[in-house]
């Protein structure tokens, strides 16, 4: 996760994660199980077999990546998570993961190295690509740089998962910032149905310089082209700003980053939330599911009032990234959709049903 971090970052972060790694171990003890059901035309999975259980998560000590690992773990998978630098993999090794989780595995890899990809790849079945680049010395978290490293990353990602032969799927996180930002079609007078067929305009990114959404569009789409040609099965998963306890603080630059054109988003209804409990479930549901391709748009509740988007700011602490403005009339409203995950995960999740 090409991170630059300050030594008191570096600090809270390893806290931090000592706490999640305890709990992680907690949790996995338990060995529970969700049981096998089916929804429209969807088919739960059992666990995998025996040698097919190890997958690998790429920036697996991300807050994202940290949760899906829990669940994966408490599914009975062996887990390898994919560092990037000698600063994660010494912040592992001080917390003595390696010890305490057998079905933790750590390997070093590059993830603009096909090679060093390839290599950790070999032998998981699955592989979830979590990563994202942040800097945390920019004001916004995310430059243009970091969107085009982003797409670097990608593509050298699905490149290995095609020339991987033991890999069998792929889910990709992308963002909800993929599909939102389209140019204004101001003639409807009606609101814009916002579902899985949707794409940011990359040109309308670039113009209002939301790298956050730029790179996210730009390597969701790159994904999915080298998947089709390379013949890898991927699904890509879309979550609005990724929220937990205490968000300020442990996800702080992310938040930044997204939130950047927070207040047009607002007035078009286009910004939401869902906690990372749900995003990491749904990427796991996704994996175990036969039948279920392409993308999913998530996201738990809609901030299009007032009190809402009171709400979210203790969380967020950027008070000035959302607006509380009326809707511009000339912009009509955005109607998300996320059915197409709610299919999938109901009756067991908590997804707001549309």
């Amino acid at each position: 996760m090409g991170v630059v971090r300050t030594a008191e970052r570096r600090k809270a972060e390893l806290e931090e994660l000592h706490r999640e790694i305890v709990r992680t171990i907690s949790l996995t003890t338990k060995g529970g199980k969700w049981k096998k059901e089916g929804h429209d035309n969807f088919v739960i999975e059992e666990p995998a077999e025996e040698n097919n259980k190890l997958v690998c998560v790429t920036s697996g000590i991300s807050l994202l990546g940290f949760a899906i690992v829990n669940r994966l773990l408490s599914r009975g998978y062996l887990v390898r998570i994919v560092l990037e630098s000698q600063e994660d993999l010494e912040r592992l090794g001080e917390m003595g993961a390696g010890e305490n989780c057998k079905r933790i595995s750590v390997m070093m890899a590059q993830l603009t190295n096909l090679e060093s990809l390839c290599e950790v790849f070999s032998g998981c079945s699955g592989v979830f690509h979590t990563s994202s680049y942040v800097d945390p010395a920019g004001l916004s978290g995310y430059s243009k740089h970091m969107a085009d490293l982003e797409c670097t990353a990608a593509e050298k990602m699905i490149e290995a998962c095609a020339r991987t032969e033991s890999v069998r799927r792929c889910v990709f996180t992308s963002s909800l910032l993929a599909c939102v930002w389209q140019a204004n079609d101001n003639h409807l007078d009606r609101p814009r149905l916002l579902d899985e067929s949707c794409w940011s305009d990359e040109t309308l990114c670039r113009d209002k310089k939301l790298w956050l959404a730029l790179g996210k569009t730009k390597a969701e789409r790159a994904v999915w082209r080298i998947a089709q040609e390379g013949d890898v099965k991927l699904t890509t998963i879309c979550p609005a700003l990724v929220t937990c306890p205490q968000l300020s603080h442990r996800n702080s630059t992310a938040t930044i980053a997204y939130l950047k054109g927070a207040k047009e988003m607002y007035r078009k209804r286009s910004l939401a939330t869902v906690s990372v409990d749900l995003v990491a479930e749904a990427h796991v549901r996704v994996y175990e599911t036969q039948g279920a391709c392409g993308r999913f748009i998530c996201y738990e509740r809609v901030i299009d009032r007032e009190e809402d988007a009171a709400q979210l700011v203790p969380q967020i602490a950027t008070a000035e990234s959302v607006g509380t403005q009326t809707s511009v009339e000339s912009e009509p409203p955005l109607e998300l959709s996320n059915s197409k995950l709610y299919r999938l995960m109901c009756p067991l999740s908590s997804c707001k049903k549309p």
